[in-house]
C-alpha cells in the first residue's frame, strides 16, 4: 500500500474537499456557502475568497432541535438571514466533500427557501 493512499473515510472526504475547491470559489457578489458536518453538529459558513473574510456563520450549537435534520433546517434558514442581512442573494454551495444527501440536502432546502440561490 501506497503512503498516499487514503486510510481513513475523513481522509477521503478531504481529498473531495480539496477537489472540489479546486474548481469553486467565493467572491463578494457570490460568496461561498462551506457546509460541514460533524457527528453532532453542522455548521454553514458565507466566505468570500478573494478577501479571505468570513461574511456570516451558523451552527447548530445552540439551537433546541431534536435531531440533526432539524439542526440542519435551522442552520439553513439561518444563515440566508444572515446573508440577506448582509445584502448578499446569489452564493456557490460547497458541500465540504460530503455526499449531498441527507442533513446537507436539508440545509441546503432551508438555505434556498429562506432566499438563497445557487
Amino acid at each position: 500500500m501506497s503512503k498516499l493512499t487514503p486510510r481513513t473515510k475523513n481522509e477521503l472526504r478531504e481529498r473531495r474537499h480539496r477537489r472540489i475547491r479546486a474548481k469553486i470559489n467565493g467572491t463578494e457578489k457570490a460568496p461561498r456557502l462551506a457546509v460541514f458536518r460533524s457527528n453532532r453538529y453542522i455548521t454553514a459558513q458565507l466566505i468570500n475568497d478573494d478577501a479571505g473574510v468570513t461574511l456570516a456563520s451558523a451552527t447548530s450549537k445552540g439551537v433546541k432541535a431534536k435531531g440533526m435534520m432539524a439542526g440542519a433546517e435551522a442552520v439553513g434558514k439561518a444563515i440566508a438571514e444572515a446573508a440577506k442581512a448582509k445584502g448578499v442573494t446569489k452564493v456557490v454551495f460547497d458541500r465540504g466533500g460530503f455526499t449531498y444527501a441527507g442533513v446537507i440536502r436539508t440545509l441546503a432546502d432551508a438555505a434556498r427557501a429562506g432566499g438563497l440561490a445557487f
